[in-house]
């Protein structure tokens, strides 16, 4: 039994380990010997904690026989992504400069797992500056898609989504801020949260200054995994509260339901934008899955789509081009200054797209952010739950964001669903439907700030319908 216990799910390994009917120590050596068969054509855990993680089954293990209290994640093995701080290890962000920068404290998001039991069993890959959709740096060098070799596993949390998908750890952590956790979870069939603003503490002690205002708003710790009942695990051990994060808001876990039949929007097109058939095709879908368990599906665009997802990266280059030195944080000076050239190129794609705002804009920009919003939650009073496509595209090929500033351009388009949630705060889920010609594909549900127990409840409809699996043998 030991051998397949990668393949179990966190909620199945949590319960087992509490009742002595495995170890933490062989859920652990489970995962590690996945990943020792798997992660050398995959690439996704770039940092392996082998004899700590191991050292920490141990303790794990010898807790439950004294009896003592055990957290939700007790014994269980999980990945972080190497841009958060872990304690005694480099906080890479994917950059050669950064090979030997020790972090002396853990992040919020490694505390609260390391509180919650789980075991840290390695670090996963991101691109340099974690700033691009494509999983791939100068440092750790390329992760691989494991059902589509030939496609990105999306970015930045590229590794954390090809590890959970391919059986390296039943929850990866990540981190959203442009669709950092949707974007890969939709690239590997796996799902991923993207929580409300504020509701994931998110601190990381060696920062030096902190980021924009916009960035600030628009950035989100989350957890990928192969289920809809590990994520609401996750959920519930990543909400604890960190004073350090003026954000943080301590919002409860679950509020009253809508009046039922709840409500759905389903956006599956749009006109002005280009639309694969599968994308469209899938949301439709999923439309029927949540019909047929009882919501009323209407199909209706959200207010002002269009306009927040062009707002997202012209504040954000406006802000980063303002910043005073060249730090870790993905400014423009930082990637100039550190970055590969894969980055530079990306980056300047996006940039030369986004353009910046002059001052007085500016000011005006952050306060239409306001009116958008307040229109969503309007809209979002009216239709609890919107359905809608995680990118406009499939999976992007690997590297298309170094085809020049047209292709840049046609990828940032199809990204605006992920631009636009983020701009705003809201939360979303990433959801797996199956496959188009061997490529993972999925939707989107958002809801209002603080409703990731809808997301949790639609998500389950369409994730009793979803086929995809870890791969036991990978494409990679």
């Amino acid at each position: 039994m030991s051998g397949e216990l990668w393949r179990w799910s966190a909620t199945a390994l949590a319960e087992a380990i509490r009742t002595r009917r495995i170890s933490s120590r062989e859920a652990v050596a489970s995962v590690l010997d996945r990943i020792a068969r798997v992660n050398p054509r995959i690439n996704a855990v770039v940092d392996l904690l082998e004899a700590d993680a191991r050292a920490a089954a141990d303790r794990a293990d010898a807790m439950v026989g004294d009896g003592a209290p055990l957290g939700p994640l007790h014994g269980v093995p999980v990945t972080v992504k190497i841009n958060v701080d872990y304690a005694g290890r480099p906080t890479t962000n994917g950059v050669v400069a950064f090979k030997d920068a020790i972090a002396r404290e853990d992040s919020s998001s490694v505390t609260q797992l390391k509180r919650a039991g789980a075991v840290i069993v390695g670090r996963t890959n991101v691109p340099a500056f974690s700033t691009r959709y494509f999983t791939d740096n100068d440092l750790h060098g390329r992760t691989l898609n494991p059902f589509a070799p030939d496609r990105t596993p999306g970015g930045s949390s590229g590794g954390a989504a090809a590890a959970v998908a391919a059986g390296m750890g039943p929850i990866g952590h990540g981190n959203d801020r442009a669709g950092s956790v949707r974007y890969p979870a939709y690239c590997c069939g796996v799902f991923g949260l993207r929580p409300s603003l504020g509701r994931f503490a998110s601190h990381n002690p060696s920062a030096t200054e902190e980021r924009g205002i916009s960035s600030q708003m628009a950035h989100a710790q989350g957890p990928l995994a192969r289920t809809v009942a590990d994520i609401r695990l996750a959920l519930g051990v990543m909400t604890l509260p960190d004073p350090h994060d003026p954000w943080y808001v301590p919002a409860p876990l679950a509020f009253p339901s809508p009046t039922r039949p709840i409500a759905v929007a389903m956006m599956a097109s749009l006109p002005g934008f280009e639309v694969d058939p599968a994308v469209e095709s899938t949301v439709r879908l999923a439309g029927g899955w949540l019909a047929a368990a009882g919501y009323r599906v209407e199909e209706v665009a959200p207010p002002h789509f269009e306009e927040a997802g062009a707002m997202f990266w012209k504040l954000l280059m406006t802000e980063e081009k303002a910043a005073s030195s060249a730090e870790r944080a993905a400014s423009n000076r930082g990637i100039e200054a550190f970055g590969d050239e894969a980055v530079k190129r990306a980056r300047g794609g996006t940039a030369r797209w986004a353009g910046t705002y002059e001052f007085e804009d500016y000011l005006r920009a952050v306060a239409r952010r306001t009116a958008i919003l307040r229109a969503w939650n309007v809209f979002l009073d009216r239709h609890p739950v919107i359905l809608m496509p995680v990118s406009w595209q499939r999976p992007f090929p690997i590297d298309y964001d170094q085809g020049g500033d047209n292709a840049v351009a046609r990828m940032v388009r199809a990204h605006f669903p992920l631009i636009a949630i983020s701009v705003l705060g809201l939360p979303g889920l990433s959801c797996p439907t199956g496959l188009a010609d061997g490529t993972p594909v999925g939707v989107q549900l958002v809801a209002a700030r603080y409703r990731e127990d809808l997301l949790l409840d639609a998500g389950a409809v369409i994730e009793a319908q979803n086929a995809i699996v870890a791969p036991t043998e990978l494409r990679a």
